[in-house]
């Protein structure tokens, strides 16, 4: 009498398929799991749990302690999220001013770039006078959405980073951050928005959980995907980085076809990925 066999699974880190508990061409786990802080139920082979952000298994690197926030396991009602919510935050702002006053005590002298608070949500500035310095001139948030808040946040982010002024991306980060936090539930756009300020801003396991997410919900996504390979290679693992390029250019052609919002307005982040791949410059 023949024995049944096991139906095959494709493994998430290097898409080989397979049977059993672990992949044989890489290692990877291939059974489903349940997340230790929310009991949500996790797909072969993820990171962090797509509900909460948590970290899966051991191995959590000392910085990510700082930087994530456990969702709560409790029912609503209980003072305990709100308690976990609080730590979370006051870790997070820690985490970001320690950074903030170190590269600014490294470059006193260049004052200028560090902006006032409200310039994160408006880049107008008076021209400066005669023998004067410009003044920047303080924006209308009233009339602004949490949507429009987050997004202006998310482009004085990575205008900073794109200039170079890394204390002032340390000082405008964890406010853009929380304005992604208070945005629920959040779109996959918005995901990757936070994962690529929390990536230009060192806090890796939070731009991974992002990214793990966006694939949770949409395995294809190419944000998910180019996000999720950008950090692998930050992280110096090129095999997940390779294996996570082939799959955004192998669905290149399908999700470009279904014209998403959110990937005509990273359209260049995507040309560069896609480019980058094409030019052999991701691992291999």
């Amino acid at each position: 009498m023949t024995q049944p066999t096991s139906p095959q699974i494709i493994c998430p880190a290097c898409s080989t398929p397979g049977t059993g508990h672990f992949c044989a061409n890489c290692g990877a786990s291939l059974e489903t799991t349940t997340c230790e802080g929310c009991n949500a139920s996790l797909s072969p082979g993820v990171r962090f749990c797509h509900r909460c952000g948590r970290p899966v298994g051991a191995g959590l690197k000392p910085a990510a302690a700082a930087v994530l926030a456990p969702a709560p396991a409790t029912a609503t009602g209980s003072s305990l999220p709100w308690i976990v919510a609080a730590i979370s935050l006051v870790c997070l702002l820690a985490f970001f001013a320690g950074n903030f006053y170190k590269a600014k005590k490294s470059s006193t002298l260049d004052a200028p770039q560090n902006a006032l608070p409200q310039a994160g949500l408006d880049d107008r500035a008076q021209p400066p006078e005669e023998g004067g310095q410009g003044t920047v001139r303080a924006p209308d948030i009233s009339q602004l959405s949490p949507e429009e808040r987050a997004d202006r946040l998310y482009n004085r982010v990575m205008l900073l980073n794109s200039q170079g002024k890394s204390d002032s991306v340390m000082f405008f980060a964890p406010m853009a951050l929380e304005s992604y936090r208070l945005l629920s539930p959040m779109n996959a756009d918005q995901r990757y928005d936070m994962g690529r300020i929390a990536e230009v801003a060192g806090a890796y396991p939070l731009a991974a959980a992002e990214a793990d997410t966006i694939l949770q919900q949409n395995p294809t996504h190419l944000l998910g995907l180019i996000l999720a390979s950008r950090i692998a290679g930050i992280e110096k693992e090129p095999a997940k980085q390779a294996a996570f390029t082939r799959r955004m250019l192998a669905a290149l052609q399908s999700e470009t076809a279904k014209k998403l919002p959110e990937y005509d307005r990273h359209s260049s982040d995507i040309t560069t990925a896609v480019t980058e791949a094409k030019q052999g410059k991701t691992g291999k």
